[in-house]
């Protein structure tokens, strides 16, 4: 019974596929591609299905049913050669400026350009060379303990029912970031500073806690950071539900998602997929970051124009009242979706709906449909075709796994894009 749970540990512990062995190895994903996206350029992107990513990783047997493993993992830009990378457009995203009437239009577009830099970074703003993941941890008969950077238990059962597994232009995630989009905190896909128990049993019953103290959180932002997940691997079900939670600077409950799903291998053809997920943060970790930029971008620019102290005060009351609300979430979200085996391939296709319950009602509806053709073990082709239907304020773009969407011409216009890519793992 020891040798099947290390071994079921040894493959939860990685995001790529288990080993067996008491060694060091190199591995990695070497993913580009082309994309159309409408309203923006046609761009070479890197990480379409998958993030690129050069890692290392290992395990020493102790004995006694004990292993040590580490896991570093860094992101690889293929398009630019750098760890940062870009919106797939340049579009601006509205939502947050809403509702700051009394602002002056250059002030507006002082904030615009703060919030989202044209050509800015849109992921990794930290410049970590191992953010996709760091940790060390120790396996052991009834468990593992796992120390570092690494991916939050919501978000793994988010990546079990996703149909397009977290990337292309298809992924569920492209509906599930909040109206704000990237430029608010939508997901905490992993967390830094944290410690996570996992357990993975032979009957596939499955498990992971993990917590985070202060400077945890996808962003090192959260006061605390909880999780947990309970997931079922077996009989042809991939399955689980997943709780994250964190806690803002001044302690107080910030985003917190639940998500349920994952796929059932149905017979050799056909995978089905489904998925729920709540979202709620009523006090975002990134007012703090949002007042910073206030201070140091705009009063300089208010005092420059001869603007007194007291009106000084009253614009940046506005911009703080407006920008507290605009980052409040409240939305649930499903999607279904399936793989169709065909030869040397798999037709993928998926419809998820985002359920905006905040006053803006902005809703969208995601279609996709892909196709994958594995030219062999470690390479294959896809090509993939996504449609965004806003509505409201929405502004959600199709992206790749590597690069966020952006943002539509304008709020409620829709979203398309069109990509071809290749995959090679090695």
């Amino acid at each position: 019974m020891k040798k099947s749970i290390l071994a079921a540990l040894l493959g939860t512990c990685f995001a790529t596929s288990a080993f067996a062995q008491s060694s060091v190895q190199i591995y990695g994903i070497a993913d580009a591609g082309v994309m159309w996206q409408k309203g923006g350029p046609t761009k070479i992107y890197s990480g379409g299905a998958d993030g690129s990513r050069l890692g290392f990783k290992g395990t020493e047997d102790l004995g006694n049913g004990y292993k040590a493993i580490f896991n570093l993992e860094a992101r690889v830009e293929l398009d630019t050669g750098t760890q940062q990378p870009t919106l797939m457009n340049d579009n601006p995203g509205t939502y947050l400026l809403r509702g700051m009437n009394g602002i002056p239009p250059t002030i507006l577009s002082r904030l615009q350009s703060l919030i989202q830099p044209p050509g800015g970074p849109a992921v990794n703003q930290e410049r970590a060379l191992f953010d996709r993941t760091a940790m060390v941890g120790l396996i052991t008969p009834v468990g593992a303990i796992l120390l570092g950077r690494m991916y939050t238990p919501g978000y793994e059962v988010f990546n079990k029912a996703d149909t397009f597994e977290s990337g292309t232009g298809g992924t569920w995630g492209h509906v599930t970031g909040g109206t704000a989009g990237f430029t608010a905190l939508g997901a905490d896909i992993r967390s830094q500073e944290a410690i996570q128990y996992r357990i993975a049993l032979p009957n596939g019953i499955g498990g992971s806690l993990m917590y985070g103290p202060k400077g945890s959180g996808y962003l090192g932002r959260y006061n605390k950071f909880r999780a947990g997940a309970l997931t079922y691997t077996a009989n042809g079900f991939d399955v689980g539900i997943g709780y994250n939670h964190g806690y803002d600077q001044q302690n107080r409950p910030s985003l917190r998602t639940t998500t349920v799903g994952g796929s059932y291998q149905l017979n050799e053809t056909w995978k089905l997929f489904a998925g729920f997920h709540s979202q709620r943060n009523s006090n975002s970790v990134l007012i703090a970051d949002y007042t910073a930029g206030w201070d140091a971008g705009v009063v300089p620019a208010l005092a420059q124009q001869g603007v007194p102290a007291a009106n000084q005060a009253a614009l940046r009351n506005i911009f703080l009242n407006a920008i507290r609300n605009n980052t409040q979430q409240d939305a649930n979200s499903y999607q279904v979706g399936a793989h169709y085996k065909v030869g040397s391939g798999r037709i993928m296709a998926q419809y998820a709906h985002q359920n905006d319950r905040t006053p803006t009602n902005s809703d969208a509806n995601l279609y996709a449909i892909g196709y994958d053709h594995f030219l062999s073990k470690r390479t294959d082709v896809y090509t993939v075709a996504a449609f965004i239907k806003n509505k409201g304020l929405a502004q959600y773009s199709p992206g790749t796994s590597g690069n966020p969407g952006g943002f539509t011409e304008a709020p409620g216009a829709d979203g398309r894009s069109l990509q071809i890519g290749v995959r090679h793992r090695f």
